[in-house]
């Protein structure tokens, strides 16, 4: 049998996942690559991977995309690692620099701004640019909270606008998969999750953040019904960027 190819994220917040999938025997029968979220996206549309936790705004770019894991990349409010960190006040940013590693971010970023703060903004990719505020995402926010006079956590901001929970990134395959290794799948995932203290253990300290609170409580990882209406109307806005 072929062995399946994975895409998995290489940030702390997929570290559970990706415990689990090492300490299960579904590592003899996946080939998998850790990967920036942009990297993911591109390998899942492309085909160099079956299957990848796929930042939630490409989904609609991956050809024959199904769901295909009960688990998630989410918050419900505050995530404490997805920011628009801003010199100015948000109704006064004029300029924002988005984030490379990210597409859904970027484009959360672009629906609060637009939809929710009803702003008109240029956006730039170029990361010399000077900008009033800037996307940044995943372990590299760690810390830098106070670094910015004013800082919005995306989690939160959606939350008040929408009232909904958000999810960032969902295992995403662009072919049919069998629900035997669904079903492994699913369970090597929950092993993960059961087990965050070993893998809190594992994790580089950092004075100026609290692991624990992000594993266990800043970061949501079940797909839920409210999180996949929450993706629907987040792919609507997009269309309407």
């Amino acid at each position: 049998m072929n062995k399946i190819k994975i895409s998995a994220v290489n940030y702390t917040n997929t570290k559970a996942f990706i415990y689990g999938i090492e300490h299960s025997d579904i590592i003899n029968k996946i080939d998998l690559s850790l990967d920036i979220p942009s990297d993911c996206a591109a390998k899942i549309i492309n085909g160099q991977v079956d299957i990848g936790l796929m930042p939630v705004a490409a989904i609609p770019l991956v050809p024959n995309a199904n769901i295909v894991a009960n688990y998630c990349i989410g918050s419900d409010g505050a995530v404490n690692s997805v920011f628009i960190f801003s010199d100015v006040p948000v109704n006064e940013i004029k300029t924002l620099k988005l984030d490379l590693h990210s597409r859904t971010s970027n484009n959360l970023a672009k629906v609060l701004l637009k939809f929710f703060w009803k702003l008109d903004v240029e956006f730039t990719t170029d990361q010399t640019a000077k900008s009033d505020a800037i996307v940044l995402i995943g372990d590299r926010t760690f810390g830098k909270k106070g670094d910015y006079a004013y800082v919005y956590d995306m989690g939160e901001e959606w939350k008040n606008f929408t009232g909904l929970p958000f999810m960032y990134a969902a295992w995403v395959a662009n072919k049919d998969i069998p629900q035997a290794f669904k079903d492994e799948f699913n369970t090597a995932l929950k092993f993960g999750l059961d087990h965050r203290k070993e893998v809190l253990a594992g994790l580089p300290q950092n004075p100026n953040f609290d692991l624990d609170d992000y594993l266990y409580h800043k970061l949501q990882f079940e797909v839920t019904t409210d999180r996949k209406k929450a993706m629907e109307l987040f792919l609507s806005y997009i269309a309407q960027l």
